[in-house]
């Protein structure tokens, strides 16, 4: 199996919703076993320190997307939805599957 997790900011959008959802949305179509949206208290993008609840802080809010599928599911997941989307940083693992 493989897991992917995609980095992204909650600031981010595609078409007319955030890039969150956007994204979970195209998952739920591309029928993948589930996903997961973790939403950070503190990110660093290697410039600064984001810290959405800051005073005048942008909502620059750290999120991740992780899902678990099938090894030829997730990289056809992927390779469709860098087509539609560009930003974000994607990366994937192997993993063992535990019952």
């Amino acid at each position: 199996m493989l897991q992917a997790q995609i980095f992204i900011s909650s600031d981010h959008w595609k078409d007319e919703l955030p890039l969150f959802e956007y994204i979970m949305q195209f998952l739920v179509k591309q029928k993948v076993q589930g996903a997961t949206v973790y939403r950070g208290r503190l990110g660093f993008d290697g410039k600064h320190l984001n810290r959405p609840n800051d005073l005048f802080s942008f909502d620059e809010t750290p999120m991740v997307i992780s899902f678990i599928d099938e090894e030829e599911k997730v990289k056809s997941a992927l390779t469709l939805l860098r087509k539609e989307v560009k930003s974000g940083f994607i990366v994937t693992n192997h993993v063992d599957k535990w019952i």
